[in-house]
């Protein structure tokens, strides 16, 4: 193999990598897109180049040679940014962790190292690539050198040898210093020849070589350009030597110390691991091709199942996937069935009777089941009329307790986070968007590889993931609400929510007509047609033809959202119309077209998807529909909910939290005159008025009232003054009052958020009442906006949190007491601090005495849980 060395500026690319990426941070608050930008370059040129030697080299702090010739050499340049100097020394640490070589040598610079060495090793037979940002390098380039310039942040690499650079520039890369000595250069604050650009001087350079010569030529010069380089002589030749690359530096070289050897893989996990590169681990090159291994999986007939019955029923545990093909939930769609009971020996079972043969031990409470994402096979078996119970591990819910912040919870994020494995993705496996594959499209014995290692990891990754919730103290968020959450939300998404589909049609066609009306309304006051949804005509209409003040601009014209036609809500009666024509085009296609196309042929119903690993507070989200975002404020808004019905037979009990975050916030706070106020059962808005506003309670008026309920929920948010005087359209001064007053009167409340944010900065995590935590690396930032985030943050997620634990155990309980009494009543929907039962009329007041209780004793506290009960036909009755 040929001797190749490649050689990285490091502070080039870091630099490079910095400005190219969107801001990065882990969970303690260190910025890493830097390192990870050159953590990928550098993954890449080793894949491209294959080189046999490795350098980085690195500029230190100290004055180099050239400030010592010339005191403004590079005066002027920006300070490096706070958030990229942090990443200098964690990056130069993963370098020592993959044995890649580093030189910094003191008095100079990066380029003057890199020039040394390349032409050292050029005499040592090596051929050299040299890999940066910064152009200056490609003085260097020959026969044997290449000099690699990043472009296009770092997804190219734009390549120039001798050849190249003559093609290019029409000039030898030698002659290119004697030509930035001619222009300068503004970012190093060369100053050249004042008036001389680049096309003067490769003119120049083409007829006299160099600046020397050029000097003893000067009488062959003519008119303003001769008078120029007559004027700048010693500026010129400074210039030149500021240029130019040193490749003599007074070092000792051991070419033997760039040799690229093996990484020392279990460091550079650990420091993935810190820094969040999950993705990046299956990336090692020795761990390619001795960790990723495949695991077989064995075909188990229905003849042979009464053995793995017996084993599971010894071992009293399995570990299960199924694989459904697409289609109705209702429907019968499993194709395989994967089981293990040690992540070696994997079993896969496809006929639907071995699969019934199974249903005594899927259905068995005294045999645990663990799995990843086990939501999706207890609602796979249900379609054959089995409960999977005990769901005991889940190592996507495992993961987003012990980090809610994660980007994912995939199964090959798992595996090269806790194994330092690289597995086959999902995205890998199907593909993406329109022309993604479905499981049942895929070979056979590609399935059984890909879900034999799903099962494989689940094996390796439980006792990890069991360590770090038991180090994190979530024993009892873990095994007592989130793992008995799945068959709550499972049960919830197959029983789905009935819908009056005469209901939806009318309000189709209502919602049409308003449409029709509005835009006709819309291009009489605009005085054409013109196309509403787009932000571009209707911005022309706005701001050119109306002559509206301009709130905001952007990159393709003027902007039209909300909050700009919120802001000129009183210039035009045009605005009004169009945020009205929005809402109702949302409604109609979001929801009310949305709704139809999805509305289960078998069972009249739609079945939302319940989200547990969306949310970084921990609540629950739903997608398809979004039930959680149905728009109420409008009374056209809340008509929608007279499309969700009971059964024949049943009635909609609504039960829904009064006040829950505020009295979290009174429980945590320990806030006498708070948690004095919730016992006395005193509307807190208007005890909260009184105080603020230093009146007595019978003198609060409505709009002291409403202040006061701003103050007190936008406390929970933690709320600024500006933020505060927007929402009740106030000014500053007496927003600060309001919230002050707040203070001085809830004192405890004060201290409780001082005391949160402290221990976030020292700790870069809250947790909830049930240690539900969330990481808050935002907090230490030097960026203002984004420090004022976290600290909102801080303040927030334990109320916000602590809430969404609280609504979570409210539904197993309440799940588990139906269950427990054989009740025909089902637990079918949870929004935000709210429960639906659709509950059997004979059985409404036990489920009224169930929703209240259980909701109510869901979590001791120093204030109690109020409920709010109400019953209806529909859902717009039982609110």
């Amino acid at each position: 193999m040929n001797k190749r060395l490649v050689i990285i500026d490091g502070n080039s690319l870091m630099n490079r990598a910095f400005y190219a990426l969107p801001d990065l941070m882990n969970k303690e608050g260190l910025h890493t897109n830097a390192i990870y930008g050159f953590t990928t370059m550098l993954f890449k040129i080793i894949d491209n180049y294959n080189p046999t030697h490795i350098s980085v080299a690195f500029d230190l702090k100290a004055p180099t040679f050239r400030h010592k010739q010339y005191e403004d050499y590079k005066a002027g340049r920006k300070k490096m940014p706070d958030e990229l100097r942090m990443q200098v020394e964690p990056l130069k640490e993963l370098l020592d962790a993959f044995n890649i070589h580093r030189l910094e040598i003191e008095g100079f610079e990066a380029d003057d190292i890199i020039g040394t060495v390349s032409q050292f090793a050029e005499k040592e037979g090596f051929e050299v690539f040299i890999v940066t940002g910064d152009k200056d390098a490609i003085q260097l380039a020959s026969n044997n050198t290449k000099v690699l310039i990043t472009k296009k942040g770092l997804s190219e690499l734009e390549e120039y040898d001798y050849d190249e650079v003559l093609k290019k520039y029409e000039l030898t890369p030698f002659q290119l210093i004697d030509l930035k000595g001619l222009m300068g250069d503004k970012s190093d604050n060369i100053p050249g020849v004042p008036g001389i650009g680049e096309k003067t001087g490769i003119k120049l350079l083409k007829e006299f070589n160099s600046i020397e010569n050029l000097v003893q030529n000067i009488d062959k010069l003519k008119g303003s350009v001769k008078k120029k380089i007559e004027e700048n002589i010693d500026l010129a030749l400074m210039s030149k030597r500021l240029a130019t690359i040193v490749r003599n530096i007074p070092v000792e070289i051991n070419i033997d110390a760039l040799k690229l050897e093996d990484c020392d893989e279990e460091r550079i996990i650990k420091l993935f691991n810190k820094f969040g590169f999950n993705s990046l681990i299956g990336r090692i090159s020795s761990n390619k091709n001795k960790e990723n291994k495949i695991v077989n999986g064995k075909y188990i007939s229905f003849k042979e199942i009464d053995r793995l019955i017996e084993e599971i029923k010894n071992k009293k545990y399995m570990i299960l996937k199924t694989v459904s093909k697409e289609g109705e939930l209702l429907d019968e769609n499993i194709i395989y069935l994967f089981i293990t009971l040690d992540g070696e020996n994997i079993y896969y079972i496809k006929e639907k009777e071995s699969i019934l043969k199974l249903k005594e031990v899927l259905e068995s409470t005294d045999i645990k089941k663990y799995g990843y994402k086990l939501k999706e096979d207890y609602i796979s078996f249900r379609s054959y009329n089995i409960i999977l119970k005990n769901m005991n591990f889940d190592i996507a819910i495992a993961e987003y307790l012990i980090d809610a912040t994660s980007s994912s919870y995939s199964h090959d994020n798992i595996a090269a986070k806790y194994l330092g494995k690289k597995v086959v993705s999902k995205e890998e496996l199907l593909g993406k968007g329109k022309n993604a594959k479905k499981y049942e499209d895929l070979d056979e014995y590609v399935l059984i590889d890909y879900f034999s290692n799903i099962l494989n990891i689940i094996v390796n990754v439980k006792d990890k993931m069991e360590d770090k919730i038991r180090e994190y103290n979530m024993e009892k968020l873990f095994y007592d609400v989130e793992i008995p959450l799945i068959e709550v939300l499972g049960y919830m998404e197959f029983e789905g929510f009935k819908v009056d589909i005469e209901k939806l049609e009318e309000l189709k066609e209502e919602y049409t007509l308003l449409i029709a009306n509005l835009e006709k309304d819309i291009y009489s006051l605009a005085g054409e047609e013109f196309n509403i949804n787009s932000p571009k005509q209707l911005g022309v209409i706005l701001f050119e033809k109306l002559n509206l003040p301009i709130i905001k601009k952007t990159k393709t014209g003027y902007s039209t959202n909300a909050e700009v036609l919120e802001k000129l809500k009183n210039e035009h009666p045009i605005i009004e119309k169009i945020s009205e024509y929005r809402q109702i085009v949302k409604l109609k296609t979001t929801y009310v077209d949305g709704l139809l196309n999805i509305i289960n042929r078998k069972s009249g119903r739609i079945h939302s998807s319940f989200n547990q690993t969306i949310t970084t507070t921990g609540r629950i989200s739903s997608t398809e529909p979004n039930l959680q975002n149905i728009p109420v404020r409008l009374e056209i808004g809340r008509n929608l909910r007279k499309v969700f019905i009971s059964d024949e037979k049943h009635v909609l009990l609504d039960a829904d939290y009064s006040q829950i975050e505020l009295r979290v916030l009174a429980h945590i706070c320990k806030d006498e005159d708070l948690i004095d106020a919730f016992l006395r059962e005193e509307d807190i808005h208007t005890s909260t008025a009184a105080k603020v506003f230093d009146v007595d309670v019978k003198d609060v008026t409505s709009e002291m009232r409403n202040a006061a309920k701003a103050v007190n929920f936008g406390i929970i948010y933690g709320i600024s003054d500006f933020g505060l005087s927007k929402n009740l359209n106030i000014p500053v001064k007496k927003a600060k009052e309001y919230i002050d007053n707040y203070f001085n009167k809830y004192p405890k409340v004060r201290e409780y958020m001082d005391n949160v944010v402290d221990n976030a900065k020292k700790n870069g995590y809250v947790t909830t009442i049930l240690n539900r935590r969330r990481y808050i690396p935002e907090i230490n930032s030097k960026n203002f906006v984004i420090k004022n985030l976290g600290k909102r943050l801080a303040m927030n997620t334990p109320i916000q949190g602590s809430a969404a634990d609280i609504i979570k155990i409210a539904m197993v309980n309440v799940f588990n007491k139906l269950n427990e009494k054989k009740l025909r009543s089902k637990l079918i929907l949870q929004v935000h601090d709210e429960l639906i039962i659709e509950a059997h009329e004979s059985e409404v007041d036990i489920v009224k005495d169930i929703l209240k209780t259980e909701m109510e004793k869901a979590l001791q506290m120093s204030v109690p849980l109020k409920v709010d009960l109400s019953l209806g036909k529909s859902w717009y009755e039982a609110k």
